[in-house]
């Protein structure tokens, strides 16, 4: 993120599951401001990302909060100078690319149900993540690297 996410961009951010802030960021859930609700999921991603009497407080003053607020509350991961942003991202996306897609998958899969599921279902579907892991290459190959004390080569590819 750089620049302003207000109102429905605010909201499209909320929704991804990793945000880089340039230090010039700033952020707001206008909706009240200009006469409207909030929208775009924001009524649902908002409390499950900052608690509800934080996502009240955004939502209902319409405050612009900067990148460091953001970093603090939840809403990004990092914060990072504007002209180390495109090198922040360009390091983290190679690193995910560097990581099992399977494995990467399951995982996403696995917390996105987080807050619908009990705690013995989440350990059933950790479970059945772990059987469809396991018979992928890139485990096997995983596995062997950890028995030889190096890096996986090529997961994912």
């Amino acid at each position: 993120m750089n620049g302003v996410a207000a109102g429905a961009g605010l909201n499209l951010a909320l929704g991804c599951d990793l945000v880089i802030a340039s230090d010039a960021a700033r952020f707001s859930a206008i909706f009240v401001q200009r006469g409207l609700s909030i929208d775009y999921g924001g009524s649902w991603l908002l409390p499950r990302l900052i608690g509800m009497h934080k996502a009240k407080e955004l939502a209902f003053l319409a405050e612009v909060i900067d990148a460091a607020e953001a970093e603090r509350l939840g809403i990004v991961n990092r914060v990072v100078p504007a002209d180390e942003l495109d090198a922040a991202v360009e390091t983290v996306a190679a690193r995910l690319l560097q990581m099992a897609p399977i494995a990467l998958a399951q995982t996403k899969h696995l917390l996105d149900q987080a807050f619908t599921v009990t705690f013995a279902e989440a350990v059933e579907a950790e479970a059945a993540a772990q059987v469809v892991n396991l018979s992928s290459d890139d485990a096997k190959e995983a596995v062997r690297a950890f028995m030889e004390k190096r890096n996986p080569a090529s997961l994912g590819s």
